[in-house]
Formats: structure tokens, C-alpha cells, sequence
């Protein structure tokens, strides 16, 4: 029979157990062991996961894990947000689903991973599902890949993205319209002005190495400097390769104005006008109070 004292330190126990399985589940990444459900190869945990982006490392996979994404916001733009995940190329010894309503669609099988490539859906299909593939031996596997939640780009289809790559939740090859092109401006996470020097075709993506001659903002080192006396940045941006770029300052006078995201370390080209268009639709939004954010264009 236990004593009250030794009842007492158990509810404790327990209480600081589950606390920390809450704590340790709401957080942008989680590490988890199936050596901790031996015995219990059915069992399937729940973890949220709130941050923008993190990653997900399962040694030893057993039973299942459903990983819900919930960003730390109530905006209703939280609504058009994706989903892009990229498996480590080691990853194996599960299959990835989507699971809306107990509805399993596979996104990914275990032989699918090794190729490392990212897959994008809708925040709306609902969580992930995780299922381990049983297997008798004890040999080291683990399941493991990063996720990054993006805002989709409007008319990019957001009712048919399960499955999709990451360049296709912005449109691609298709012109932004004025709202968006301002917007890019102020959200993107690198914008400047210049010019494309080179194009190479690589096995899905056309490289395209930039000249820039005004650099306004990059949250990553994706344009580095060609020294302090010299204002020039040169860098690689991606792009689909159906988009038929072509080196120069494209059709007409001046350069352009490039923005865009940076995926996985890999920078993405979002709207991309010449800039002397986007100098009078900024003017113009200026002059109107229309202007979403202030971009020195002198």
C-alpha cells in the first residue's frame, strides 16, 4: 500500500511528465524516439508544432505521430498559408500522409524522401500523419525533415495544392499584378534592382545569376557584395524552367525590380517588372495613399 507521501511524489511525477510532453510538443521542432513505445508498436502521439518553421527528427519510428501546424496567429491570412516540407535524404522508415477528418491521402512514401525534394500543401488539407513501416530488425532509421509555412500567392490555385513544389504557390511565369507587386516590395524576403547576367538549366529549375545594382532589403546573404567601394551585388536566384528567361534587361529600356523568397536556404523569384513600371505604379500609389509600405527611390 503507498504511504500518503509517496502517493503524493507519484501525482507530482506524473503531472511534471505531462507537462513536459505538452511543453516539449508545442514548439517549432520535435525530436522523438520509437524505443520510448516498445511494446506499444499501435500507439499514435499527437504534437503541435506553432512556429513558421522548424523541423521534425523520429529515430525509430513506431505506431504513428500526427504533427498538427498551427501558426501563432488568428489573422485570417493564416487561412491562405502552406505547408512545404523537404525530407532529409536519409529519412526512411515511414509513410507521410495528410489527414483531414480521419481522410489519409499519402503525400509522401518512405522511398520518396531520399530524393529530398520539397512538396507543398494547403494549411486547410489538414496534419500530418506519420506511420512507421513495421520492419523486424532493430537497424537505425529515422524519419526527419523541415517544414516552412508560406503565404500563398492569390489565383495560384489554393484548392488543388496537396503534392504541389513550392514555386507553383506563387504563380510562376505569370505577371503580378499592381497590389501584388507593391506588396512584394514590403514582404518579400529580398528586393533590388538590376539586371539578369546569366541562365543555366539544372534538372527541374533554371539558375539565374543576378546583377544588382541597388540593393533595398535581404533578410539572407543571397546577393553578396562586390566590395566596399564597388556597390554591386551578384547572386543565384531559382525559377521554373518553363519561364523562358533570358539574360539582359528584357524587353525595353532599364533593369528590373526582383524580389522574392528564400526556401530551404534556396532563393525563389517572385514578381519581377521592370523597374521603370514599378517606379510610376509606386508614384502613382504614392501620390493616392495607396502605397503599402515606403521604398527610397531616389
Amino acid at each position: 500500500m503507498l504511504t500518503p507521501i509517496l502517493a503524493y511524489l507519484l501525482s507530482v511525477l506524473l503531472l511534471c511528465r505531462i507537462a513536459f510532453s505538452q511543453y516539449s510538443s508545442d514548439q517549432c521542432s520535435w525530436k522523438g524516439s520509437g524505443l520510448t513505445h516498445e511494446g506499444h508498436s499501435r500507439d499514435v502521439e499527437q504534437v503541435y508544432l506553432r512556429c513558421s518553421q522548424g523541423s521534425l527528427h523520429w529515430l525509430y519510428p513506431t505506431g504513428a505521430v500526427i504533427v498538427n501546424l498551427r501558426p501563432n496567429t488568428l489573422s485570417p491570412a493564416a487561412a491562405r498559408l502552406s505547408v512545404c516540407i523537404k525530407p532529409s535524404r536519409d529519412s526512411h522508415g515511414a509513410n507521410i500522409y495528410l489527414d483531414r477528418a480521419g481522410k489519409l491521402r499519402l503525400l509522401l512514401r518512405e522511398q520518396d524522401q531520399a530524393q529530398g525534394k520539397v512538396t507543398c500543401f494547403s494549411i486547410q488539407e489538414g496534419s500530418l500523419f506519420i506511420e512507421a513501416i513495421p520492419h523486424r530488425d532493430i537497424s537505425k532509421r529515422i524519419t526527419s525533415f523541415q517544414y516552412e509555412l508560406v503565404t500563398e500567392r492569390i489565383g495560384a490555385g489554393a484548392g488543388a495544392l496537396a503534392g504541389v513544389e513550392p514555386q507553383a504557390l506563387s504563380a510562376p511565369c505569370q505577371p503580378c499584378s499592381d497590389a501584388e507587386v507593391l506588396l512584394a516590395v514590403c514582404t518579400s524576403d529580398f528586393v533590388g534592382r538590376g539586371t539578369i547576367q546569366g541562365v543555366e538549366q539544372e534538372a527541374e529549375q533554371l539558375s539565374v545569376t543576378v546583377a544588382i545594382s541597388r540593393l533595398y532589403r535581404q533578410k539572407t546573404q543571397v546577393f553578396v557584395s562586390g566590395g566596399v567601394r564597388v556597390r554591386r551585388w551578384t547572386g543565384r536566384v531559382r525559377m521554373p524552367r518553363q519561364c523562358g528567361v533570358r539574360p539582359g534587361p528584357g524587353k525595353g529600356d532599364g533593369d528590373f525590380l526582383f524580389t522574392g523568397s528564400v526556401r530551404f536556404g534556396e532563393a525563389w523569384m517572385g514578381c519581377a517588372p521592370r523597374y521603370k513600371d514599378f517606379l510610376r505604379l509606386y508614384q502613382e500609389a504614392e501620390q493616392s495613399g495607396t502605397n503599402p509600405c515606403h521604398v527610397d527611390t531616389d
